[in-house]
This record gives C-alpha cells, structure tokens and sequence, in this order.
C-alpha cells in the first residue's frame, strides 16, 4: 500500500502504431477521474528488427533519446516498446512508476528499475483471446489445407481440388475425436482447450507449473504428450530452459503425419529441425505465427516449403486486434489509477 498522490501527476504516454498514445490518454482520463494529471503523447517507431535486442532489454523500440527527453519530469511511464534501460532510468530522477501495455515487462530493465526505486507493472492477459482465437484459426487452416484451396480456386481458377474429396490424405484432418496436444496452459492455452473441447477434439495437456483442473486430458511428460498427439499446439513462455523446446529428437517423437501449430513464441522451435521433419513427411503441416528471427530473413528454408501445402505462414499477427490494444491501454490506466489513489498495484512485479 502506497500513500495516495495529492500533486498532479505528469504521465508520458509513450505509445506506437499498434498502442496508440491517443489510446492510452483516454483511458488514463477514464480511470483517474477527478484526480490532477497532464499527460505527454509520445509515438515511438518500432525497432528495425522487431522482437530484437535494444540495449540491455528485449523487444523494444530503439527510442531511448525521446524517451530520456519525454521522461525528464515525469512521475509515470506508460508504453509498450519504450526501452526502459538503465540510462533511460538514471536520466528520470521523478520516474516512480512504469506501466508496460503488454503481458510481460520485456522492454524493462527490471534490476535497474528496482535500483531507482522505481515500480514496473504490465497487462497481463491483453491478448489472450485474440491469440486464441487465432491459434484456431491456424489449426483449422493447416488441418483442412484451406489457404491452399483458397489459392487453387481464387489465384489459379481452378475447380480441380474438389477431386481431393476422393483423396483422403489430401483432404486433411477433422478436430473430431483428434488428439491434440497443448504444450502449456496459460491463459491462451487454457481458451485454446476449451474451444477444442467444443469441437470435440481429444485435448491432451502438459505444463508442468498448471495446479488443478484442466480441460482435457493432463500429461505427465512432454515425451509422452508428443507420442500421443496428432496435433501440438504450443502455448509455453520463452525462457532459457523452453528455447528449442521442440527439435529434432521431439518431433521424431510424433506419430508420423503430425501437425505443428505455434502462435507463443518463435524460438520455442528449431526452424532447421521442423524443416527437415516437413520434407521428410514427419510433420504433414505446420502453422507458424512466430518465428527463430523476425522479421523472417529472405533466405529462411521456411520460404522453400511456404509454396507448398506444408506450411502457412502468418506474420506475427496472433494478438494483433483493436479489442487488444484497447484492452491493454484500460489495464495500464487502471494500474496508474491504482497508484495515484495509494491502492494496491494489481500486475507489479513485486
């Protein structure tokens, strides 16, 4: 509990093209009411290589001249990509808080910021269902090969995939009584199970850090998990133990004729190991919405199979909606709000 804040509190609203800082000045005046505030809109440019390095922090604009500039009397920082580095911190002596419009404070110096006494929040759940929501879009889509017959009749004007009806392995898989292995289960694989069970699929979990009940059927291992499963759907955190969770002794593991989907995170996967399990017809297809590197780079073998009915790919659009940056900028005002008040912070990492 923190005393409430008297004096007007001057917050940096530091947003981009996907978080707008109009978006994020609206919800600060929805949330802190009568109290005193002004706010300073700030629009960073993402980072050349987005979901790179910047300085000492992950995913982050590449901004921290205009942050340092906008920071220099500033009691509260909201933003998605601002880099709030150990230089931006030492440079913003009135900085007490910072609220990060996404579902972990990777573009925080975390240590730094706890050094200059300085509090950090973040929004956790913005885009889970958008993220979902679009994990099963892209299962359906690898399962019953719908971008490649969109493409057969809407680009080539051909009729000729309707003879897939009479060639079953070309024609895909239906959900119905499918095996489908969820490889963590979070708050977007715990809405990716239960849409799963509607459709009547066989929903087989693993996360070894889930308490309680799940929908579906819990694994004790992810060995056992890949054996069962004619379907993975991956959902884990990216943290040094889950980097190349899935590689080439993993996938050798499925049934033969498996399907990959990943919408969490790119380096979850070994790319050159799931290319090879893709040309070798271990994998039947895969979906990927996150990737090793991204930008993907020109000269990626995933561009090799992309032609194919393998693979389809999407760019890193799982929990890109209007609702979710709307969402997000409503749970960072309500964190400003929260302090301002002197209330207990909701999503502070200490």
């Amino acid at each position: 509990m923190t005393s409430a804040k008297t004096a007007p509190v001057r917050v940096v609203a530091a947003g981009d093209h996907f978080v707008l800082p109009s978006l994020i000045t609206g919800a600060l005046h929805d949330r802190l009411g009568e109290h005193p505030f002004s706010v300073r809109e700030l629009m960073l440019d993402w980072p050349l290589e987005p979901f790179g390095r910047v300085a000492e922090v992950e995913e982050a604009s590449d901004a921290e001249d205009e942050l340092i500039e906008a920071l220099a009397d500033a009691d509260v920082l909201v933003t998605q990509m601002g880099p709030v580095t150990e230089r931006v911190l030492a440079a913003a002596p009135r900085l007490r808080l910072v609220v990060v419009c996404r579902g972990g404070p990777v573009n925080v110096n975390q240590e730094a910021a706890r050094s200059h006494g300085v509090r950090v929040c973040f929004a956790p759940g913005r885009n889970a269902a958008a993220t979902a929501e679009f994990t099963i879009g892209l299962l359906l889509a690898a399962l019953r090969r719908i971008p490649q017959a969109h493409d057969l009749l809407s680009r080539q004007g051909s009729w000729g995939g309707g003879a897939t009806y009479y060639t079953y392995e070309q024609s895909g898989l239906e959900l119905e009584d499918l095996p489908v292995g969820l490889v963590g289960y979070g708050a977007v694989g715990s809405r990716v199970a239960r849409v799963l069970s509607a459709f009547g699929a066989r929903v087989l979990v693993y996360d070894p850090y889930v308490r309680g009940e799940v929908h579906g059927l819990r694994v004790g291992s992810l060995d056992d998990l890949l054996g069962r499963s004619r379907v993975i759907s991956l959902h884990a955190r990216l943290t040094p133990e889950t980097r190349g969770l899935i590689g080439a002794r993993e996938l050798a593991l499925l049934p033969p004729g498996a399907v990959l989907v990943n919408v969490a995170r790119g380096p979850l996967v070994d790319e050159s190991a799931l290319c090879d399990a893709l040309k070798s017809g271990q994998l039947s297809s895969a979906a990927l919405d996150t990737y090793e590197r991204e930008p993907v780079p020109p000269d990626s073998p995933l561009f090799d199979l992309a032609g194919t009915e393998q693979l389809v790919m999407t760019p890193h659009l799982g929990g890109a909606s209007r609702a979710v940056a709307e969402k997000a900028a409503r749970i960072a005002a309500a964190e400003v709000g929260r302090w301002t008040r002197g209330e207990p912070l909701a999503h502070c990492l200490d």
